[in-house]
């Protein structure tokens, strides 16, 4: 029996399709490690990496380090932190923060 070789265009064509394959799938993994990545710095402290707990303090919830590296407020809570109007509120607020911080690395 005579063995049927493919043709230029044949080779071409699966050549092309082979590389696109592996471009679509380098680009599936790409996505997947940078998915992945991000998932492990959810309420990761961004000094130490610690765990970062949430804390309600005047109905504001903030994240706090559990190892006493820092408060961390999202967008928008500083704006509803300033917006009352008790005077002297966002002084008490980071007192309470401070002393939370303080009471936690004295415990451990």
């Amino acid at each position: 029996m005579s063995e049927i070789k493919p043709s230029r265009n044949e080779d071409e064509y699966f050549a092309r399709r082979d590389a696109e394959l592996l471009n679509t799938t380098r680009a599936q993994q790409a996505s997947l490690r940078e998915q992945i990545e991000r998932q492990k710095h959810i309420m990761k402290c961004p000094r130490c990496g610690g765990d970062l707990t949430k804390v309600t303090l005047h109905n504001v919830e903030v994240d706090i380090c559990s190892e006493g590296h820092g408060t961390w407020l999202d967008a928008g809570e500083m704006e509803l932190l300033m917006k009352f109007e008790e005077p002297g509120l966002l002084r008490r607020v980071f007192l309470d923060v401070v002393s939370g911080i303080r009471g936690k690395k004295e415990s451990k």
